[in-house]
């Protein structure tokens, strides 16, 4: 028999470093689910992705017993990362903040190629590159 799913919640954490601490004990203990506990497996689980920032989808279960899936890091962050800049344009019209090359962007459309609502990866691609526009970010074609 299936168990009764209480609620349903998303998270971003930093990989590695989840810690019973704000933001993990104000969002899910309320729920009553044991915050080591949570911590512990997340952080086993992240341990290959430190530095990046990891969603995570948690489904809390009526008896107080909990799943969770992994997303692909977002978009943004590894658009930042691959062109080493802190954040986007404030003005992304008139301000350019980096560049990405065309490899770094189909790189990063194959990480989350899972998570994205296409199984295309041109048009992952296109996504990769509306995001780094949105953000300030050139795409050169070297």
């Amino acid at each position: 028999m299936a168990k009764k799913v209480k609620t349903i919640l998303k998270l971003q954490l930093q990989a590695g470093a989840a810690t019973p601490a704000p933001p993990v004990g104000t969002v899910l203990g309320p729920h009553g689910i044991n915050l080591q506990d949570f911590c512990k497996q997340f952080n086993d689980a992240t341990q290959a992705m430190k530095g990046d920032t990891v969603p995570a989808e948690i489904t809390i279960f009526e008896d107080r017993s909990f799943k969770f899936v992994l997303k692909t890091p977002p978009a943004a962050a590894l658009l930042k990362k691959a062109a080493g800049i802190e954040k986007g344009a404030a003005n992304p019209l008139t301000a350019k903040v980096g560049k990405v090359s065309k490899a770094d962007i189909r790189a990063i459309a194959e990480k989350k190629l899972p998570d994205l609502n296409t199984d295309d990866l041109d048009a992952a691609e296109r996504i990769i590159r509306g995001t780094a526009r949105n953000m300030g970010i050139e795409v050169s074609d070297s």
